[in-house]
This record gives C-alpha cells, structure tokens and sequence, in this order.
C-alpha cells in the first residue's frame, strides 16, 4: 500500500510505498528534491490500519491477515516496551538493553507460539496477573487459522468479528502499558536519529504522523490512573465508522479487482 505525500518545496502530489522500517527514501518528480521520511507510527498501528483499509474496500481475506499481523506485532510491542521499561530503571545504558532485547527476539521471531509464551510470562510478572485473553477463543484462532492456512474465504460478518477480537485485545495492552509505550517510542525515535545522521547533506529530513485508528501514544497516562478496560464488543464498529474518511486519506485508492 502507498500513502500520499506532498513536496514541502513544489507541493507536487505523489505517493510512498509503505517500508517496513517506517522510513523512507523519496525524491520529488516535480522538483526532483530529496527527502527522507520518517513515520511515526508503529507497526501494529500500520498494520491496522491495512486492515481497516481492506475492510472498508471489500477484500475480507487481506483485512483478516492484516489484523492477524497486527496483532502478533502488538504483542511483541507490549515485550519491548516492558522490558525497555524495566531497564530504563536500572543503571545500563539503554544501548545495551536494546541489544540485549534484540538478541533475545530474535530466538523466537520465526515462532509465534514462543512469542505468544513469552509475552504470556512478559504480561504476568508485570500485570500481576495471568493474561486471560490468551484463550482460542478470545484471539480468533480457528478463524485465523481457517482463512490464513486453509484458504478460507470469511463473510463481511466473521471479519468484523475478528477485527473486534484484535481491537479489544490491543486496546487492553495500551491501557496496562500506560507510560510505559514511551519506552518503545524512544526505541523508534533512535532508530530514526541513526538514519538520520547518515543521511545526505541534500536530503530533507520529515517526520510524519498517521493518525489511524490504533494509536499507542494516546493510551500515555502521564502518572495518572489507567483505567480498567471496558467489555465493549462494538467498539471497533463504532470507530470505523467514526474514522473511515481518515482511513480513506491515510491510504491511496486500492485497485479494482476483475
């Protein structure tokens, strides 16, 4: 998928393919400048939003990958900002603490049930309590599982349910997180410094924001009380609904299949 952009010097229109590190390389067609952009938005969020995208355009087996994807990685985020936070109460340089992370993860990266156990344990010695959305049931997984391996094509229905699911599920992680998603913020905002002092002296640093429907920064509580999470099954419905032009604009046109 792209995402649309225009030219700060020449306000020319054009679009950017979605990279996987959330930075991206681009020059202007128009005025031919260069610029590097960097979007501040992590990968479950992206991911998310593909799928709502999806969703909206009518391809219900992309929307279901997309939200399966999302996710697995909003997993993972809830793993790297715990343990970030953990460290950033210690006296190691927070250098070494990502690489201590990175290392780790990457004996479990290619398997997601050992993701799913160390996030289990992960969300247990900080929560103080065992994580019960872990179920079958409560992740979707038969479902996932038909449509993702079995080639199972869903209706409209079974999608949005699963979506709900997804939705539930991440919001609840944001909640318990609280502060701590700044942790894995400054993890990206390193990332993107490192790239940044490589860059060019013609490049153009720009920072982006996406404000789709998951938004890690907004569950920041800035030492204030983080509420229960609310059993509220029509939650996502509701916000797609809210926030489909946005989706609309975050996105250029999906083609038309024949």
């Amino acid at each position: 998928m792209n995402f649309p952009f225009r030219c700060p010097a020449c306000d020319a229109a054009t679009t950017v393919p979605y990279a996987d590190t959330g930075m991206h390389d681009v020059r202007c067609a128009s005025c031919r400048a260069r610029y590097a952009l960097y979007l501040r938005q992590h990968k479950f969020e992206t991911l998310f939003d593909f799928g709502a995208r999806a969703l909206l355009d009518g391809y219900g087996r992309e929307a279901t990958l997309n939200f399966a994807s999302s996710l697995e990685r909003a997993l993972e985020f809830y793993l790297r900002a715990t343990t970030l936070e953990r460290a950033a109460g210690t006296d190691a340089p927070l250098e070494d603490a990502q690489a201590a992370l990175d290392a780790t993860w990457r004996t479990v990266a290619s398997q997601s049930e050992r993701q799913l156990g160390a996030f289990a344990f992960a969300y247990l010695t900080r929560e103080g309590r065992a994580p019960d959305f872990l179920t079958p049931g409560a992740l979707g997984t038969d479902f996932r599982n038909r449509v993702v391996h079995r080639g199972y094509i869903p209706t409209r229905a079974e999608v949005d349910a699963y979506a709900e699911k997804v939705y539930a599920i991440t919001t609840r992680l944001l909640r318990d997180l609280g502060d701590a998603v700044t942790h894995a913020q400054l993890e990206q905002e390193r990332a993107f410094e490192a790239h940044l002092l490589a860059l060019p002296d013609d490049v153009q640093p720009v920072f982006l924001e996406h404000s789709g429907i998951l938004r890690a920064a907004r569950h920041a509580t800035h030492g204030a009380p983080v509420a229960a999470p609310a059993n509220d099954p029509g939650a996502f419905a509701r916000v797609l609904q809210e926030r489909a032009p946005l989706i609309e604009r975050l996105f250029t046109k999906m083609p038309k299949r024949h």
